[in-house]
């Protein structure tokens, strides 16, 4: 019924302009809100740097701009790892200082070779963890390479330089968590909601039909870049107060179980559409009785016919999941005898389809019942020991460290042939530039920015000491005088697109024009040491361009062939966390991959064919394996029987073919996986044994025939090895009977 004149609501006049300040507090509102949250904690920093007389109140302004960031958790995350880091860099370079005091030769080879383990470990680990690596090199040769030149005073001198970074660094983290915070955490919970979400609707869609084969695939990527970024917010999030400690376990196992289901419902999803392919009676028998089962899991996962959003639907959806998975098993006994009166009944695709089915249901109830659990401040479901392991090469986080040893020994050995008095700042910073742009996808286009940034900090630091300081007195007018300089920088660092000029300005200009007590006024010094910081990244910038550089074709390959093996890591990792380590391992390789093609669809597509193929195939394995140990001790089920023989043959070639894929490996591996197949068909027509053990052997079969499905593939990326298999290629779902 229509609302009379009367009694409909009346629009105000300040209506449209409420709306637009809370649209621009939610975007640009939060931008200057951390523009003045980072200017203020730098004024911070250097007003009580100079209250307690230090020598160098700059060293804290700089420190307020390398670690602030939007969001609280990743100031207090980058602040724990740059104090660790800081620690022990002061420890390794005292030690060298009185290794090496009166040979300067020594003493910078030594710092080359610390500074270089110290990168590469920057490149190894990622995240902020990464961070600590960096500054444990970087600590070492800012406090090292000046105090070299006096060594009597470099114990205090360390102390005091020590003083200053965690003075910044404490500022930072007062701020940014007392005036308006934002927090990782609460974003993560519109986060779970989102993809819980979304994969909802991704399930929905695909088992109706609605998503074509290119809509699967940009999905899958999305969700791979989503698991990464997850995992990233979920190390900060910790370290934001108790609650998100509270839930962090269960927000790791929400990303492994989310893992896992996707997985586990992309085979099930190609396994059908290996069967509509096949285009046989027989396949044609075994999708129809299970595709009335497909029509049955959309349901489940609604609430009142609404699709699930908060914690409270996920558990009404786990209930459901739950009450489903306890009867499916039945259910499908029953349609299986059904199709076991035809003679040519294709029970191994069935089995198959339905073991898949199942365990999908299942990682899918313990998907739900974590998101469930997360409503609540504790819950059983916290104790969760595996993690989300990144993969990172060894050999290119090896070549990141010996680039920026090669760098830091030819700039070292310039400084100690010309004597050039800004030599030890060409040296220091090429340190800090090397290891700061190691975990970049594009160190050399980063690093040109920063010299750029650094070239703009140059003229405005002139401006700034040359043209204003010398008409200002008194700590309010310094800030006031300072603000928009560095407003300058700290708004760049906020667009993407500017951030890398942003850093270099921010710091740079701290490190060049930042004000000490006593203000000496020296242009050829300050002119020097600008030349320093920017030829310094000029040559970094020209060693990551030369040296190996990330974003060569080399780099990609070996990513990939570690995406490859990571078929061996199932075939071979203890059982205990396997899946967990093959499941991050692999996404978190294919999203380094990603990173270093942004313009290149064609690779991303091939790489996102081989994800597929190797999460199928080694989640089979792993499946396999499970199923294989958890036998009775019983001799028709020992090593040494043939069936188990043929087990392990299978799996090595499997390991040898994704390691090399060549045709003859291909050829190997099919042949193997059909003894295989046989094998156990034989185990089971040879005794009679028990209901559950005969299970378990049947769902062994049901992997070994999914693994010969999954090779088949005309989809695979290894449909270019079939060469020899056309015959076997268009029999690709039949069973092997």
């Amino acid at each position: 019924m229509p609302l009379s004149p009367s009694t409909a609501p009346r629009p105000t006049p300040f209506g449209p302009l409420r709306s637009a300040a809370a649209d621009w507090a939610r975007t640009d509102g939060l931008t200057w809100i951390y523009l003045f949250k980072a200017l203020a904690a730098c004024f911070l920093a250097l007003g009580i740097a100079m209250k307690l007389d230090l020598p160098q109140p700059r060293t804290a302004m700089t420190t307020v701009f390398i670690v602030m960031q939007p969001q609280s958790g990743m100031v207090f995350a980058k602040s724990f790892y740059r104090i660790c880091g800081t620690l022990v860099g002061l420890v390794v370079m005292l030690a060298l200082l009185g290794l090496f005091a009166q040979q300067p030769e020594m003493f910078i080879v030594s710092t080359a070779i610390w500074v270089g383990i110290c990168t590469a470990g920057a490149a190894r680990n990622r995240n902020f963890r990464s961070y600590g690596f960096v500054l444990a090199g970087y600590t070492a040769a800012l406090i090292g390479i000046p105090a070299s030149q006096h060594p009597d005073g470099a114990f205090l001198s360390a102390l005091t330089r020590v003083a200053e970074v965690v003075l910044g660094i404490v500022c930072a983290g007062a701020v940014s968590g007392l005036v308006f915070p934002q927090y990782a955490g609460l974003q993560m919970r519109g986060t779970v909601r989102a993809r819980f979400s979304a994969f909802v609707e991704y399930v929905s869609a695909s088992l109706a039909g609605r998503n074509d084969r290119a809509q699967i695939e940009a999905t899958n990527a999305r969700f791979v870049a989503d698991i990464v970024g997850f995992e990233a917010a979920r190390s900060v999030a910790v370290f934001e107060g108790p609650d998100s400690r509270m839930r962090g376990g269960r927000l790791a196992r929400l990303n492994s179980e989310f893992m896992t289901a996707s997985t586990r419902f992309h085979a099930l999803h190609q396994l059908m559409n290996r069967l509509r392919d096949a285009d046989t009676s027989g396949a044609a028998v075994a999708i129809d009785a299970l595709e009335p089962y497909f029509k049955e899991i959309a349901p489940l996962l609604a609430k009142s016919g609404e699709p699930v959003l908060s914690a409270a639907d996920a558990a009404h959806a786990a209930a459901q999941l739950e009450a489903y998975k306890a009867e499916l098993p039945k259910r499908v006994r029953a349609t299986r005898a059904q199709l076991d009166v035809y003679p040519d009944a294709p029970l191994l695709d069935f089995d198959t389809g339905a073991e898949l089915l199942y365990r999908f249901i299942d990682d899918l109830h313990a998907y739900a019942a974590t998101y469930a659990s997360l409503a609540v401040d504790t819950h059983e479901r916290e104790r969760w020991i595996e993690r989300y392991e990144p993969k990172t090469n060894a050999i290119a986080a090896g070549v990141s460290g010996l680039r920026a040893a090669i760098v830091m020994l030819v700039l070292g050995a310039f400084w100690i042939a010309t004597a050039w008095p800004s030599g030890s700042t060409l040296t220091l910073n090429a340190a800090a530039v090397c290891a700061l742009a190691s975990s970049s996808p594009d160190p050399k286009r980063t690093v040109f920015q920063m010299a750029g940034g650094t070239l703009a900090a140059a003229v405005m630091g002139m401006i700034a000491v040359y043209g204003v300081f010398p008409h200002i007195d008194g700590f309010p007018l310094l800030c006031a005088a300072l603000t928009p300089f560095l407003l300058l920088g700290v708004f760049m660092t906020t667009r993407p697109a500017l951030a890398g000029y942003g850093v270099g300005y921010c710091i740079f200009f701290c490190f060049l024009a930042g004000p000490d007590n006593v203000i000496h006024y020296d242009p050829s010094g300050f002119m020097n040491d600008a030349l320093a910081l920017v030829l310094s990244m000029l040559v970094s910038s020209v060693a990551f361009a030369v040296l190996l550089p990330p974003s060569t074709p080399w780099l990609r390959n070996r990513l990939l062939v570690d995406l490859r093996r990571q078929v061996a890591l199932a075939s071979r990792a203890s059982l205990g966390r396997v899946r967990s380590r093959f499941e991050s391992g692999a996404r978190d390789l294919m999203f380094q991959i990603n990173s270093l093609a942004p313009n290149e669809p064609e690779l991303k597509r091939d790489t996102l064919r081989w994800l597929f193929s190797v999460l199928e195939v080694g989640n089979a394995v792993i499946d396999l394996r499970r199923e294989v140990a958890a036998l009775p001790a019983d001799a028709r089920y020992a090593r040494s029987m043939p069936w188990r023989v043929s087990l392990r043959a299978m799996r090595g070639a499997l390991t040898a073919l994704f390691d090399a894929p060549r045709a003859d490996r291909f050829d190997r591996a099919l042949a193997a996986t059909a003894d295989a197949i046989a094998a156990v068909q034989q185990t089971l027509a040879a005794f009679t044994p028990p209901r559950e053990e005969r299970h378990r052997l049947q769902r062994i079969l049901s992997h070994l025939h999914f693994i010969r499905t999954a090779l088949l593939d005309p989809q695979s990326p290894l449909e270019a090895l079939m060469s020899g298999t056309a015959g076997a290629s268009s029999e690709g779902v039949r069973h092997a009977a």
